[in-house]
């Protein structure tokens, strides 16, 4: 009724919609209901969160973010207000899986057959290449995964579809994790049954392993994590440079997914709080609850 006040009076409305005029007058004074002010001051927090998560986070997400500041809401609850407020997560879409396989290399057996678990960090790497337009031409990301946190221990950009991006990433992820015995695994693609990154891998003891062609369940982590940044950088981005590109990458790969992002598969941590945690637990200590 406040909003048709400048055109019809307050009397009016009230007789045309069978109300009386002290009934509405009484209505507008009354305070919030304590559900009703709990709901805003949820909904604001909601809103912070949701803000922080790069406009990225659904229900399940705020819901960890909200548990893990000591805050107590069921998710339904959370997806109620954020439907009301007009807030929504992004959604993943189907990668467009672009391996170009070299009939005459010889591949690697597939050590890992869809089983992407490990135990402790440095078991099992999983490897993966993907394009990132600009308005300067393609660049070319490489990146390497630690299967058991899910943290990306390495990746590399170049303006060229090359096995140097692969060794660079490879080279970036053993200078950052010292391995004593890793599997690394990954697509047939042509830099990674090169001969360089062959004869790389075997210098540094570590065990090759791939999957079958154009099969992204053979993959699927990498998969998984190419998934998430083109639904939550790449699709909402124009780039006009490669360097505007390397900056959001490096701030995507490194600010956001590994130290912040909350992984359903991770109890709803980050990489580095769930690696943290798992140290923190093997040492006897109270861990990171995120």
């Amino acid at each position: 009724m406040s909003l048709h006040q400048s055109r019809h009076h307050v009397a009016t409305q009230c007789r045309v919609l069978g109300l009386s005029r002290s009934g509405y007058y009484a209505w507008k004074r009354r305070s919030p209901s304590p559900r009703a002010s709990e709901d805003a001051q949820l909904t604001q927090r909601i809103r912070t969160i949701h803000a922080t998560s790069r406009a990225t986070y659904g229900a399940p997400r705020v819901h960890a973010e909200l548990a893990a500041q000591g805050i107590r809401a069921g998710r339904k609850r959370i997806a109620r207000l954020m439907a009301q407020a007009g807030l929504r997560g992004v959604s993943r879409r189907r990668r467009i899986h672009t391996t170009v396989r070299d009939p005459e290399a010889r591949r690697a057996p597939d050590l890992v057959e869809r089983n992407f678990t490990a135990k402790r960090p440095n078991r099992l790497w999983v490897a993966d290449m993907t394009y990132i337009p600009t308005a300067e031409g393609f660049l070319y990301l490489a990146v390497v995964l630690d299967v058991f946190s899910r943290k990306v221990v390495g990746w590399a950009l170049s303006t060229r579809l090359h096995t140097e991006v692969v060794l660079l990433a490879l080279e970036a992820a053993v200078g950052r994790r010292q391995p004593r015995s890793v599997i690394h695994h990954s697509d047939q693609g042509t830099q990674y049954t090169s001969v360089a990154f062959g004869r790389r891998l075997k210098i540094l003891g570590i065990r090759p392993s791939m999957g079958s062609v154009g099969d992204a369940y053979d993959n699927a982590l990498a998969e998984s994590f190419f998934a998430s940044l083109e639904c939550e950088l790449l699709d909402r981005s124009r780039f006009q440079s490669r360097v505007e590109a390397r900056v959001a990458i490096f701030d995507w790969v490194e600010r956001w997914y590994n130290l912040r992002r909350r992984h359903s598969a991770l109890g709803y941590l980050s990489p580095v709080e769930f690696e943290r945690a798992r140290a923190a637990k093997r040492r006897g200590g109270p861990g990171h609850a995120g």
